[in-house]
């Protein structure tokens, strides 16, 4: 099996729209913008920040992005990471998760945070693995005033 990580590019977006719709499908509650994800928006976040496709063997299996903080310039927020069903139980959302802190320390970023929906709070122990730790002084920016808050999470690079 062959693995690989790449930075994805504008052109990527369709394809990481479609990777996002996938792997929230039965996964992730029904009223997640992530069901809905549109081409342009993706598009629009890998030109403000960027995004990383996770390959196996030549084809996609996941994807995740990230934008810089709207309020705060040496932050970045990860959304969207997602590994599609067939592909899962192998540990991969681990290379994603890499391959943006090491973005994230070439590019001098301080803090990378995410966010925890209520129904994945099983994932904060993943994200705890990779140095994460609950924020919860923090309020998550992008939140669906429709649901729950998440949870977040933040990991320092720097202070």
């Amino acid at each position: 099996m062959s693995l690989q990580v790449r930075e994805a590019s504008a052109g990527d977006a369709a394809l990481i729209a479609e990777l996002t719709r996938a792997c929230w499908a039965e996964r992730v509650a029904a009223s997640s913008s992530g069901h809905r994800e549109q081409t342009e928006q993706v598009r629009q976040d890998l030109q403000r920040g960027g995004g990383f496709i996770l390959l196996l063997d030549g084809r996609p299996a996941g994807s995740v992005r990230w934008l810089p903080s709207d309020t705060e310039t040496e932050v970045w927020e990860i959304l969207r990471m997602g590994v599609l069903p067939a592909f899962r139980g192998q540990g991969l959302s681990q290379h994603l998760m890499e391959a943006i802190i090491h973005r994230a320390q070439a590019a001098d970023v301080h803090e990378l945070r995410l966010a925890v929906r209520a129904e994945q709070a099983r994932v904060v122990d993943l994200y705890a693995v990779f140095e994460f730790e609950l924020a919860p002084e923090l309020e998550y920016a992008r939140a669906n005033p429709l649901q729950e808050p998440p949870t977040v999470m933040r990991r320092w690079l720097r202070r």
